[in-house]
């Protein structure tokens, strides 16, 4: 088929098939166009089925069954019961998300045989686990997204899901506001039955916490993505057990509740807080300045930084070392330790940085 303004025989890849027709086209022009210009049918449908028995696999000894004979609801109740039998398992994640790829560009090429359409429900109740799975996770590449499409229009509507599968609402959570995580949300994660999905939700909720906080707060974010990467770390080495992982994550997330009092607690903004982080405020050395001193210090920092940066200063090494000078000028002023100085000024400049793009268009 040639699409118009394309040029005849442009192939466009959605399924990630453009190398392999390109291997038989060239069998084909080498056999002088004798050669068989149609994929093997019972090949495929072999391959299609070698894939589909490995998705069984990894739901072996979970009862599936509500999927092709319950209501639109009790098929999106099943899926939280069919997360927390894949992340039970050692990298199930991973390895559903591509076994049911693979099933995907398989089941694609092998429809309309009967053997494709007997199993077209069972590939959608995989889909859409998977999609649940993938929603988070830097497995699934975008021609994946495509091939998922494609499949859509093959198997039953009536059976696929439509739309975006919801994390929380699949799990039978209220949608919470990511940026408070209240005590009664994390009481009701905590209660969830489905441990393995609970630390989901939780690992979840708490990177957008830290993404957010990444935009204004370079040391609070970097100090909260350290302690969530060992904890999640220490569960998927086995380390420790879903109950423990999720008691942990519960605790960074006060932590979080608290890190926003701090600023309160202070009388600082939201910018002085970012540059009193900065300071090193934790260093025992540091820390004898005493709250009022490095409260002094974050305020005129913002004020002599902002008052100073250009638009091009991050880019311009005169302006930067201008910076540079004014910051530990700010610091001496104060008596800050001078043995610390040099790792101040360049965690402060950091954050200035970071915080220069909103002045840039405040």
């Amino acid at each position: 088929r040639v699409f118009k303004d394309k040029p005849g025989g442009l192939v466009v890849d959605y399924l990630g098939l453009a190398y392999e027709l390109k291997e038989a086209m060239a069998a084909y022009t080498q056999s002088g166009g004798k050669g068989d210009t149609i994929i093997d049918q019972d090949v495929v449908v072999a391959l299609m089925l070698e894939k589909y028995e490995i998705c069984l696999g990894l739901f072996h000894g979970f009862d599936w069954s509500s999927w092709k004979d319950g209501t639109p609801e009790q098929r999106v109740n099943l899926l939280p019961a069919a997360q927390e039998h894949i992340y039970a398992q050692e990298n199930g994640q991973e390895r559903l998300i591509n076994a049911v790829n693979d099933l995907s560009r398989a089941f694609a090429l092998a429809v309309p045989h009967e053997e494709a359409l007997k199993i077209r429900d069972d590939v959608a109740f995989f889909q859409a686990v998977k999609n649940s799975l993938a929603k988070k996770s830097p497995l699934l590449p975008r021609p994946e997204d495509e091939l998922d499409h494609a499949v859509k229009q093959i198997v039953s509507k009536a059976i696929a899901p439509e739309g975006v599968i919801d994390l929380f609402a699949a799990a039978g959570l209220k949608k919470p506001d990511i940026s408070i995580l209240s005590e009664e949300f994390l009481a009701e994660v905590r209660d969830m039955p489905y441990r393995n999905l609970a630390v989901e939700v939780l690992h979840k909720l708490l990177e957008g916490e830290i993404q957010v906080r990444k935009q204004k707060n370079l040391v609070q974010s970097r100090s909260f993505a350290e302690m969530l990467e060992e904890a999640i770390n220490r569960y998927q080495n086995r380390a420790i057990e879903a109950t423990q992982v999720i008691e942990e994550l519960i605790a960074i997330a006060r932590q979080m509740r608290e890190a926003d009092k701090r600023g309160e607690e202070l009388g600082l903004s939201e910018e002085e807080l970012a540059f009193y982080d900065a300071l090193e405020t934790n260093d025992s050395a540091v820390k004898v300045l005493g709250d009022e001193t490095l409260r002094k210090i974050a305020q005129s920092l913002v004020k002599t930084i902002r008052a100073n940066v250009t638009v091009d200063w991050t880019v311009r090494e005169d302006r930067r070392a201008y910076l540079r000078t004014l910051v530990k000028r700010t610091l001496r002023k104060y008596n800050y330790p001078p043995d610390k100085q040099e790792k101040a000024t360049q965690t402060v400049l950091s954050q200035a940085e970071l915080l220069s793009e909103y002045w840039a268009v405040a």
